[in-house]
């Protein structure tokens, strides 16, 4: 598609003329750090307006890795989500956004949109007949998320963006569930790809932070707003990312095989009610998922059976370890409900399908063994 097209290793294992220099003792490590990439950079400018020379670095490695021409970095995914979406809406304006999608994206559009005057309206699926039938003549963004947190549903990528451009919309997809490793949305016609880099990109449960990839223009239009809202990356959580960018193609791929492996041995036990994997077989959308991912991804869900008590259930793991976090090297669980999708009511995770016992798996780099003699000895405790 483009001249950024690179191996995923030889993207994240060189920094490239920037780290030369400062190894070369040129450029000091504190100003090795950059949220905005410009031809040419100017240190005296205003750091805090994404523009200190190491994310120069970090902004083309991103963009290399999802094929776009340019990319953005944050202090945050919802520092990301929340700004890329302003970019591109008005008072008046009309946004479309997928039905299942991570809580914090919902609470912000539910809670903020208001105040700007921006109307929207939620999909009452994830196929693109559910988005075309939304859409209004003010319409100006489609928003999408897949795989989606937490039931892991597939979203058409290329006829949601063949459907926006009949209509003259943009399209903004959240890919952190994906990654860059499994999915890259703007070789289907995805328009503004969002990561909250925290996840796969960080993958060590040890940083914060978010990413936007597009083409030159949509990134100076989000720069514009990024540097009245904030939301800049501080020079050592660059370093720190830039660091975990590099091991993401090996930690992913690990990730990929073991969650695959644990989406068939849970959906073979008795005791487990349902799994939500989109390398199943029997996951309604298993034959788009191959379609557009190079891999399935280290995310799965699962409910246990009706007199199973979740919380009982992981508390009683071992090795797996209840937490907020996800995707990184270490396997780890949490109930949406009294996590991401808090925010949310009952009744709408109710009409999304999320029940109150789901428990969401984000599955890391250990033996597999390991991982399945923890579940059936936390299984065993709790009946």
């Amino acid at each position: 598609m483009n001249s950024n097209k690179k191996g995923l290793n030889t993207i994240c294992t060189h920094v490239g003329e920037l780290e030369d220099k400062q190894h070369k003792g040129a450029v000091s490590p504190l100003y090795m750090s950059t949220s905005y990439a410009y031809e040419d950079v100017d240190v005296k400018r205003y750091p805090r307006y994404f523009n200190t020379p190491n994310q120069e670095g970090l902004c083309k490695k991103v963009a290399a890795l999802e094929h776009a021409e340019s990319a953005l970095i944050f202090g945050s995914g919802m520092a990301a989500v929340s700004t890329a979406l302003l970019a591109f809406l008005n008072a008046g304006d009309h946004v479309v956004l997928q039905q299942t999608l991570y809580g914090g994206t919902y609470n912000l559009v539910n809670e903020e949109f208001s105040k700007y005057g921006i109307h929207y309206s939620f999909t009452e699926g994830w196929h693109a007949d559910a988005f075309e039938a939304q859409i209004k003549e003010n319409t100006k963004v489609i928003y999408i998320e897949t795989p989606s947190n937490p039931l892991l549903t597939i979203t058409d990528l290329e006829a949601v963006a063949a459907l926006a451009k009949k209509h003259g919309i943009i399209t903004l997809i959240d890919n952190t569930f994906a990654s860059p490793v499994n999915q890259n949305p703007i070789d289907f016609g995805i328009d503004v790809v969002i990561h909250s880099a925290t996840k796969y990109m960080g993958g060590h449960s040890d940083i914060c932070a978010g990413a936007v990839a597009s083409t030159a223009e949509n990134i100076e239009r989000i720069f514009h707003l990024a540097k009245n809202f904030g939301g800049s990356l501080s020079d050592y959580t660059v370093w720190l990312l830039e660091r975990s960018m590099k091991t993401m193609g090996i930690r992913v791929r690990a990730q990929n095989e073991n969650a695959l492996e644990m989406a068939y041995f849970l959906d073979e036990l008795t005791d487990i009610e349902k799994v939500y994997y989109p390398g199943l077989p029997s996951h309604p959308e298993y034959d788009l998922a191959k379609k557009q991912m190079k891999g399935f991804g280290g995310m799965l869900s699962f409910e246990l059976k009706e007199n199973l008590d979740s919380s009982k259930f992981q508390k009683a793991l071992n090795l797996i370890k209840p937490s907020m976090s996800l995707a990184g090297v270490e396997s780890t669980v949490i109930s949406p409900t009294q996590t991401s999708h808090a925010l949310m009511s009952a009744e709408v995770r109710a009409e999304q399908g999320i029940a109150d016992g789901l428990i969401r798996f984000s599955v890391g780099i250990e033996e597999a063994e390991d991982l399945k003699e923890d579940i059936l000895q936390a299984i065993a405790q709790i009946k």
